[in-house]
């Protein structure tokens, strides 16, 4: 990465000067020098991480307005600096296969995702689902486990590892999965909730979810369109009575 080399230079360059040129005692000069790397390193560091922050908010902006193929493109932009510090590549990766993801496009949206930063466990969960839809079960699960490893406080994330092992047939597995998730989660009602189903027979439930579930287009379309249809009813209702 460039900022470490940049800085590593520095710091080098004031090292030998100081204990050469000034003749300062060897342990002074490296204090400097150390002190040199960090202060190299962080501004370089910050300076890339506000073109990326910017670069974030204008992509955000055009998704908005439904600008999709331009908030990529500004996302895309942003790889040049990938070389410059650590994850960046991961993060914009990330960034640019959730949006392929959510707009169903999954060809494109997995050559992104697997270059995925491996805390951003939405797009690491993408990741594993495309994994599973393509018959990679190993992967699936190699995926889930490092983003529980990184993320271990989702409960969503539990829920939806265990769910995509029941999809898999593996129900033994999903129910340990949510035993784990109850170890890093003690308490929290969605996991207890879904390992007793399975351990009753029964179906897991991700509907309490809402929004962060359906993102991840497990549901098929007809269910969705059928609770989008429940919610407008729900709303005309509550117009109705207002009247």
């Amino acid at each position: 990465m460039y900022n470490v080399l940049i800085s590593f230079g520095s710091a080098a360059a004031v090292f030998f000067a100081l204990l050469y040129v000034v003749a300062m005692p060897w342990w002074i000069s490296l204090l400097v020098a150390l002190s040199v790397f960090a202060v190299v390193y962080v501004l370089i560091m910050r300076f890339v991480l506000k073109k990326l922050t910017a670069a974030m908010e204008s992509a955000g902006k055009d998704l908005q307005a439904q600008r999709v193929e331009k908030a990529v493109r500004t996302l895309q932009d942003m790889l040049r600096y990938s070389p410059w510090q650590f994850s960046v590549a991961g993060q914009i990766n990330s960034q640019i296969g959730m949006i392929y993801y959510l707009k169903r496009d999954f060809s494109n949206a997995f050559s992104y995702l697997e270059k995925s930063f491996a805390k951003n466990w939405i797009a690491m969960g993408m990741l594993a689902i495309s994994y599973m839809k393509r018959n990679k079960k190993e992967k699936m699960r190699a995926t889930f486990d490092k983003a529980v490893m990184w993320s271990s406080k989702e409960s969503l994330l539990w829920n939806l590892y265990a769910y995509c092992l029941v999809e898999s047939g593996s129900h033994e597995d999903a129910r340990k999965v949510l035993e784990r998730g109850l170890k890093k989660l003690p308490g929290d009602e969605r996991i207890m909730q879904n390992l007793q189903a399975l351990q009753d027979g029964k179906k897991m439930k991700m509907k309490s979810f809402g929004d962060m579930w359906l993102q991840f287009h497990l549901e098929r379309q007809s269910v969705i369109m059928k609770q989008q249809a429940a919610a407008m009813g729900g709303i005309s209702r509550r117009k109705i009575i207002r009247k």
